[in-house]
C-alpha cells in the first residue's frame, strides 16, 4: 500500500509541473498571434502621407489643361518662369504673347514687373482672338481703356488655389473680381476658365484664363 501510494504521489507531483509549462506555452502561443494579429491590422491600415494626392498638389504646384502647352525646359519653363518678374515671365510663354503686347502699349511693364505678392489672371492668345477685331484694335489703341482692363485682371494680394474656391477680389482697376469652383476646375467673373492654375513667377501667382474679363456694362 505504501507503495501504491508513493507512487500516486508522484504522479500527482509531476503533473503540477508540467502544467505551469503547458500554460506558459500556450501563452506564448496566444501572444504571438496576438502580435501578428496587430502587425496585420497595422499593415491593412493606410498611411497617413499616402492621402496627400492631387488635392496637394493643386495647392504647390500648376494644375489644368492647358499647363501641358508650358515649355519643359528655359525661360518659358515652370521653373523659368518662377525666376523672373511676372511681366517678364509672361513674355517668355509663347501663349500670351498678345496679353504682352497689351501690356506694353499701357506701359504696364514696370508696374507689374516692381509689384509684390499680386495675382494676375492671365488671358490667353485664344481669349484675346474671342473679341472681334475691330473691338480689339479699338482698345488696345486706347491707353485708358486698355490701363483699365489689364489692371482688372490684377488683384493686389496672392490668390492660392484654396481661394478660388468662392472668392471677391479688389482689381487694381479698384473693381471686383470673383470666383468660384473646387479641385482644378475655377471660373472667373462666372465666364472665364482658369486653363492653368497656380503658376508663379519671382514676384507674382499666376491663373491662366481662357476669356478676357472685360468691364461689365
Amino acid at each position: 500500500m505504501s507503495t501504491l501510494r508513493f507512487r500516486r504521489a508522484a504522479l500527482a507531483i509531476a503533473a503540477v509541473a508540467v502544467l505551469p509549462v503547458a500554460l506558459a506555452a500556450c501563452s506564448n502561443d496566444m501572444d504571438s498571434k496576438g502580435k501578428e494579429s496587430d502587425t496585420s491590422s497595422t499593415a491593412a491600415k493606410p498611411s497617413k502621407d499616402s492621402g496627400a494626392g492631387s488635392g496637394m498638389d493643386t495647392m504647390t504646384k500648376p494644375f489644368g489643361p492647358a499647363c501641358s502647352t508650358v515649355p519643359k525646359g528655359g525661360k518659358g519653363s515652370f521653373d523659368g518662369m518662377a525666376k523672373a518678374p511676372v511681366a517678364t515671365a509672361a513674355s517668355n510663354n509663347p501663349a500670351l504673347s498678345t496679353l504682352v503686347t497689351a501690356v506694353k502699349k499701357a506701359g504696364l511693364v514696370d508696374t507689374l514687373n516692381s509689384a509684390k505678392g499680386i495675382t494676375v489672371f492671365a488671358p490667353t492668345n485664344d481669349a484675346f482672338s474671342k473679341i472681334p477685331k475691330a473691338q480689339l484694335d479699338k482698345v488696345l489703341a486706347d491707353k485708358t481703356m486698355l490701363t483699365k482692363i489689364l489692371t482688372g485682371h490684377v488683384v493686389g494680394e496672392k490668390v492660392s488655389p484654396d481661394k478660388l474656391a468662392d472668392g471677391s477680389f479688389d482689381t487694381l482697376a479698384k473693381n471686383k473680381l470673383t470666383t468660384s469652383g473646387s479641385g482644378e476646375s475655377y471660373t472667373v467673373d462666372g465666364d472665364a476658365k482658369v486653363v492653368c492654375g497656380n503658376v508663379q513667377t519671382a514676384n507674382a501667382t499666376v491663373h491662366i484664363i481662357d476669356t478676357v474679363l472685360l468691364p461689365r456694362k
